[in-house]
């Protein structure tokens, strides 16, 4: 595991995918790294927000831990002054989405899956701690839902930098059932970067968040679907880590549909979470985890939810 130091040294260093530098009017902000003139991923806010500078205000792609929501807010006044028109919410966990209650007060329209609004409404049973976790403020909730995706285009400005004309479209689109049951991508098509949230992980224990519907067939059947996006120059922004290569994608995706097919027989023929370890389906994969039970474990409870897509010999 590397620290958040290392992730931007990275960045700049070349994981960027050889991008051309932007120019010189692109902004400059606290804890954050310039994409190109008009478009800036954002650290300070612990996962990774992306910003897109307009000719009204800022694009947001979530909105960061809720502990780290003044240092987010402080590092987006350079760019657009700081006002946040748009926000999208990959998904609903409060890693991601802990400024939008101020966001949503200062006028920002919230944009997200349907299911993300109803977990946000909803308690929800945290198992690792013993205890439901308590609907968040309303302010916080998605302003404007959607179920299957959407297209919009902003005119590009930047008061900070005078940078003015153009255009950006973004597109979203759900990706059912991968990291939980509300995810979605948001593609800023003219710069050619993809946020994908938590649906790829390239540092971090990848997450199937199994009580709210993901699982690993879902996660493979989303990054099938992230992969028919853009081209090999797309740069993909997860939800933590450094921007990946389609590449990158590519192989992360090929982990979960090994561990789907050598996991799906054994939960089809009763085996538990420490026969499959045992078992060995972890062991000789392109990358390792810090908690491949708690993993796996997700993994087990998820494929069993979704029994009826399993084959006939379920014990």
């Amino acid at each position: 595991m590397i620290d958040r130091r290392q992730l931007l040294t990275a960045v700049v260093g070349g994981l960027l995918g050889g991008v051309a530098l932007p120019r010189r009017g692109a902004a400059q902000t606290p804890n954050g790294v310039p994409l190109n003139d008009r478009l800036s991923l954002i650290t300070s806010g612990g996962t990774n927000v992306l910003a897109l500078a307009t000719a009204d205000g800022l694009v947001l792609v979530d909105s960061g831990a809720p502990e780290l929501r003044d240092r987010l807010l402080e590092s987006l006044k350079p760019l657009s002054g700081g006002r946040v028109t748009t926000l999208f919410n990959t998904h609903w966990h409060t890693e991601n989405t802990g400024a939008n209650e101020v966001l949503r007060q200062g006028g920002a329209t919230i944009v997200a899956h349907e299911n993300t609004r109803l977990w946000m409404a909803t308690p929800t049973w945290l198992p690792d701690e013993d205890r439901y976790r308590q609907p968040r403020p309303k302010d916080a909730h998605p302003t404007k839902t959607f179920y299957v995706d959407g297209s919009m285009s902003v005119g590009i400005g930047d008061r900070g930098s005078g940078i003015k004309g153009g255009s950006e479209r973004i597109d979203y689109g759900y990706l059912i059932e991968a990291h939980t049951s509300g995810d979605i991508y948001v593609f800023f098509r003219d710069s050619n970067v993809l946020a994908v949230g938590d649906v790829a992980s390239p540092v971090r224990d990848p997450e199937l968040d199994y009580l709210t519907g993901a699982w690993i067939g879902g996660r493979v059947d989303a990054m099938d679907r992230l992969l028919t996006l853009g081209d090999e120059k797309t740069r993909i922004v997860p939800g933590f880590g450094p921007p990946m290569s389609r590449a990158a994608l590519k192989a992360e995706r090929d982990v979960m549909k090994t561990l789907y097919d050598r996991t799906v027989d054994r939960v089809r023929q009763g085996d538990y979470v420490d026969d499959m370890l045992k078992g060995g389906v972890m062991n000789g994969l392109a990358r390792t985890w810090k908690d491949p039970r708690r993993f796996l474990t997700a993994v087990h409870k998820g494929l069993w939810a979704h029994h009826n897509k399993l084959d006939h010999n379920v014990v």
